[in-house]
């Protein structure tokens, strides 16, 4: 198998023509989850400004756009090979999506598509809830719990598209999610 996609397929159509594009070099300043935090306020609030007629709608899709950007920049930083990693974003009155582009290796790519598996199975909210019962009794953090809370709470679409021809036989990752902007 060289390529395989999980989760809502038709997101993989991601036209970046217009969107916001943002690379983290590996590089001296070694890529950490601070760079997740900073990246993904610049990022909602770059994507919120066209709510910024309504207080209300603004904050909300500022940290929503917040939250789910800094969970999935998290995970690809957290689990990447060496190398860069690309953001793309773009969000429209109703809808906000991104796509994250990063290397993996082999192992993680197997340990990956099990979890994958295992979320995208059944009910988001059952897993969430089945998830913490899990890491409870288990008295460790449980895998997947981000992504379940924002397929559960935040009714994101995700979809993730491993390519195995990535370059230095590692596995080029393509991370998808699409959220719906409240207009309330």
């Amino acid at each position: 198998m060289t390529t395989a996609t999980f989760g809502k397929e038709h997101l993989v159509s991601f036209n970046a023509a217009n969107a916001l594009r943002i690379r983290l070099f590996d590089g001296p300043l070694h890529l950490a989850w601070r760079h997740s935090a900073m990246t993904s306020d610049f990022i909602a609030e770059t994507m919120a400004l066209e709510f910024r007629t309504s207080e209300r709608q603004y904050k909300t899709a500022r940290h929503d756009i917040g939250y789910l950007t800094n969970e999935l920049i998290e995970n690809s930083i957290k689990f990447r090979a060496s190398g860069e990693i690309i953001i793309e974003a773009l969000s429209d009155a109703h809808h906000f999506r991104m796509r994250i582009v990063n290397l993996i290796d082999r192992e993680a790519t197997a340990r990956f598509q099990e979890l994958l598996l295992k979320v995208t199975a059944g009910d988001p909210g059952d897993l969430l809830i089945e998830q913490i019962e899990a890491s409870v009794l288990a008295g460790d953090n449980a895998s997947g719990l981000g992504l379940l809370t924002l397929m559960s709470d935040y009714q994101v679409q995700l979809a993730w598209h491993f390519d195995e021809n990535g370059p230095h036989r590692r596995v080029k990752l393509q991370t998808y999610a699409a959220m719906a902007i409240s207009s309330a």
